[in-house]
């Protein structure tokens, strides 16, 4: 199990914004950002159904089909099936996250966890994505932010349905990974207590930033590094407001938040340390973190990503974030040396 030596490197890029998360972005600016991505090297890109109604797959899936398949690692997501069917986009019931994709497609998607959806979902994407296979399959938002208190009965849907399935196309070289991708710790730790089936990682978005890491550092991490059950962090920027962004949880920042980034930028600065670096750099010091997939819907906003990754970071400066209680005092951090 695991899936670093899957990854080509510590950096991906995640395609939520793609899918007109929060605004509509032309199809030019999107192409752009995707073809920034490829050319400063990344090599690893995560997408959904989901993402606006499998808008971020086509057009991720547009830049994609200019260059080979054995160049870059594929991750996208089942769950939620795209149909032909026409709906309302501002009128999804989204649980926690209404609204967030009012801007893509209006085609209609329901959730189903079954086997039978589970292939037709990776089906449908592969005609999005305009490839002929899939590296890594995340089984999607199967937690309380979506489903609230039903979410466990959709998780036994997940577990005999789309775990077993994945677990199947993996044990016969169809897919080379599979796991959660969800917003919440529970279903991880579940899933981590099961006897079978068994995932190579997880997608865990939101849950190990600066400004929210403390419950996934008490059990889940832990458990993930001793069970070889990478894990790969979105989320990094906390859904934007660690990148200069007015979001929090893919909602407007609570005064509380924006007090502690600004409290977290002033001792930044002081440092002289980008908060981008020390939002993606802290995300990666834990042993079971594999990988970071910072989304962009700007050509511009990739280099800062990459130069982020490569800033020195001094160790005063995370012995500060200590002091002042804005980081978990067990929390693996970045050394200088």
């Amino acid at each position: 199990m695991g899936i670093a030596p899957l990854l080509p490197g510590p950096l991906g890029f995640g395609t939520a914004p793609l899918g007109n998360m929060f605004r509509a972005i032309p199809d030019a600016e999107a192409t752009a950002t995707v073809e920034a991505a490829w050319d400063h090297g990344i090599r690893y890109f995560d997408t959904a159904p989901f993402y606006g109604a499998g808008l971020a797959e086509i057009r991720l899936g547009e830049v994609l089909a200019a260059h080979p398949r054995d160049s870059y690692v594929l991750s996208t997501k089942v769950g939620r099936v795209v149909l032909d069917d026409i709906e309302n986009p501002t009128t999804r019931d989204l649980g926690e996250k209404g609204g967030l994709f009012e801007h893509g497609r209006p085609n209609r998607m329901v959730n189903d966890y079954t086997a039978d959806a589970t292939l037709r979902s990776i089906e449908d994407s592969l005609d999005r994505l305009k490839t002929d296979r899939l590296d890594i399959v995340w089984v999607h938002d199967i937690a309380q932010d979506f489903y609230g208190d039903q979410w466990l009965a959709q998780y036994e849907t997940a577990r005999t349905g789309a775990f077993r399935t994945l677990e199947k196309l993996r044990d016969e070289g169809v897919i080379k990974a599979w796991g959660l991708g969800v917003n919440r710790v529970e279903p991880l730790e579940l899933t981590l207590d099961l006897d079978e089936p068994t995932p190579d990682a997880f997608l865990l978005a939101g849950r190990y930033t600066l400004l929210d890491h403390s419950r996934a550092l008490q059990r889940l991490l832990p458990a993930a590094a001793e069970q070889n059950v990478d894990v790969v962090v979105g989320g990094p920027y906390s859904s934007g407001i660690l990148a200069g962004g007015r979001h929090f949880e893919y909602q407007e920042a609570p005064a509380e938040i924006i007090d502690k980034v600004e409290r977290i930028k002033t001792l930044a600065e002081r440092h002289g340390v980008g908060i981008k670096a020390a939002a993606l750099q802290f995300s990666l010091a834990h042993r079971a973190t594999a990988a970071v997939i910072p989304g962009a819907t700007r050509p511009s906003r990739i280099a800062q990503d990459v130069a982020a990754l490569e800033e020195r970071i001094p160790d005063g400066f995370w012995s500060v974030l200590r002091e002042e209680q804005l980081i978990a005092p067990d929390a693996p951090v970045p050394s200088a040396h």
